[in-house]
């Protein structure tokens, strides 16, 4: 089935009603390219700027408001699905984030609090404390979300998970590396499309811009809507896009059949799952503990096994190599390079048990394999594995602590979050997998953003990502201008071999902003379908 979706993007100020009536005009123009599903941006009804706690009551909207009644009176007129954002006054004095769905009738069936506050929204508004509805508008399931919700993978995992296969997000964002990351990965991940839709315009006040701008060392002209609204395909695709500054309406035709597709390898990522691994992302965050973590290391990652002992010599501590590059011999080889040293090698192996045949990642010392990590998920190539792994495993290292991903694992999401959780500082990736652009492109960089480690893949391509000292717009010790990214690590790649720098010390930075930690501030309370 084909359904078109749209995103409207356009500026909003500090009048409600004005901000209504935009809100109308841009409906109507959408409505000239008849689509099914209309998104509009994130914070629609007032800037996320407060004076108090009043103001921010009073500058929202009720369920039951011209807000629902005049967009659910144009949602009528022209027979399609709205989602709108706005500040919506709760019970016990409480104001929301609330993605608002009305559909063609003009119905509200659907008001979706946003979970994840970021920075200064959690001063006045309250978090969502039950998990988002998700719709069923006869031609495909819609999940809805909100910016941050989105920086993180629990809301639209959960959302998926339930059934969505069309995710809607309205944004509210200055940060260019929302667009060209964190978007198009979550419907990767999910296999579902994607309607993104960010404003444009000033995010502050006019009268309050230089003071914001001078507190969070920003230049005032970039403290404005990033725009860039897309619509992405199931396999992360970006299919359409609006402008950095301009009014847009961003039109695209949906073949919802994509939505669910194995990779193609012939591997289910979302009937694969393993709800019965992923217990800890609803339990609290663990207190993280104190273990050695070194400021700075040189890794690589490399397609030749041969070139170990030299990578080595020249400085590399950790050396990462594509899947299945090991044997007995290989690891013995290895093993006796490594002497006098504590430099740790990472591949893995086809090993067989008692239990049966898995594909294990190793960690290779001096002293020999210090680490085995069992594939977790089921992988098409790998047919001939018979047992799974059900844990992550962690080794402490000289440099900090250390995981292995191995297989296609990094494709789920849940996988290096577990990491994350276990305190690890970097992540090893050997793999084969390149069946989808999204793999290399977007998916290692985010494993790493999303969860603040430091990450070396070896496989279609070899990848260092490193957490840079600015990795967050507030870091004390930012060294460059703000190039309007606050999310995106650092990214060293080559064919055959990449060698760089990596700061395991660095994952202990898991503040995006004041108030927000990407990892604690997670919403556990609300991820119980992801473990069901």
């Amino acid at each position: 089935m084909i359904v078109r979706l749209a995103a409207a993007q356009y500026a909003t100020g500090c009048d409600v009603d004005e901000n209504l009536d935009t809100a109308l005009r841009m409906i109507d123009e959408a409505a000239r390219a008849e689509p099914t599903v209309l998104v509009l941006p994130e914070f629609g009804n007032h800037l996320s700027i407060y004076d108090s706690a009043e103001h921010c009551w009073d500058v929202a909207i009720d369920l039951d408001s011209a807000w629902t009644r005049r967009i659910g009176a144009a949602a009528a007129r022209h027979a399609m699905w709205i989602q709108f954002n706005c500040t919506v006054r709760r019970e016990a004095g409480r104001v929301t984030n609330t993605n608002l769905l009305i559909d063609p009738s003009g119905r509200l069936t659907a008001a979706n609090d946003k979970t994840v506050l970021m920075g200064a929204e959690g001063i006045y508004l309250s978090p969502a404390d039950r998990p988002a509805d998700v719709v069923d508008a006869g031609f495909a399931r819609l999940g809805t979300y909100a910016c941050m919700d989105g920086v993180v993978p629990e809301v639209p995992r959960t959302l998926a998970v339930r059934g969505a296969n069309v995710l809607l997000n309205s944004l509210n964002s200055f940060a260019l590396d929302e667009a060209s990351t964190h978007i198009p990965v979550r419907a990767a991940e999910n296999r579902a499309w994607l309607v993104a839709c960010c404003k444009i315009g000033p995010l502050l006040p006019p009268d309050r811009l230089a003071e914001f701008a001078q507190n969070m060392g920003v230049p005032s002209a970039m403290l404005r809507g990033a725009g860039e609204s897309q619509i992405v395909r199931p396999d992360g695709v970006v299919v359409a896009q609006g402008p950095r500054d301009d009014e847009a309406v961003v039109v695209a035709d949906a073949d919802l059949s994509l939505c669910g597709q194995p990779r193609p390898d012939g591997t289910d990522v979302r009937r694969n799952r393993r709800p019965a691994v992923y217990s800890a992302l609803a339990q609290p965050t663990p207190v993280a503990d104190d273990h050695r973590r070194a400021d700075r290391l040189q890794a690589s990652a490399t397609a030749n096994v041969h070139e170990v002992a030299s990578l080595v010599r020249n400085g590399s501590t950790l050396v990462v190599l594509p899947e299945l590059a090991l044997d007995d011999a290989s690891i013995g080889t290895i093993t006796a390079a490594l002497a006098d040293t504590d430099a740790i090698v990472v591949s893995s192996r086809r090993h067989s048990s008692h239990d049966g045949t898995s594909h294990c990642g190793v960690a290779i010392s001096a002293s020999g394999v210090v680490l085995h990590q069992r594939q977790i998920h089921r992988v098409a190539r790998h047919g001939w594995v018979d047992v799974l792994g059900d844990s992550v495993v962690t080794l402490d290292t000289s440099f900090g602590r250390l995981a292995i991903v191995v297989g296609d694992d990094v494709l789920y999401p849940e996988i290096p979050r577990l990491a994350a959780l276990a305190a690890v500082d970097v992540i090893a990736v050997p793999w084969t997998s390149g069946g989808e652009p999204w793999d290399v492109e977007l998916c290692l960089p985010e494993r790493a953003a999303e969860n603040r480690v430091n990450l070396v893949a070896a496989g279609p391509e070899n990848v260092v990502v490193s957490l840079p000292a600015d990795f967050t717009l507030w870091a004390p010790e930012r060294r460059r201008p703000f190039d309007g990214t606050i999310n995106l690590p650092d990214i060293a790649r080559a064919h055959q071999t990449v060698t760089a720098e990596i700061h395991p010390v660095r994952s202990l930075n898991r503040r995006i902003s004041r108030n927000t930690d990407l990892v604690d501030g997670r919403p556990w309370q609300l991820c119980q379908s992801l473990t069901d």
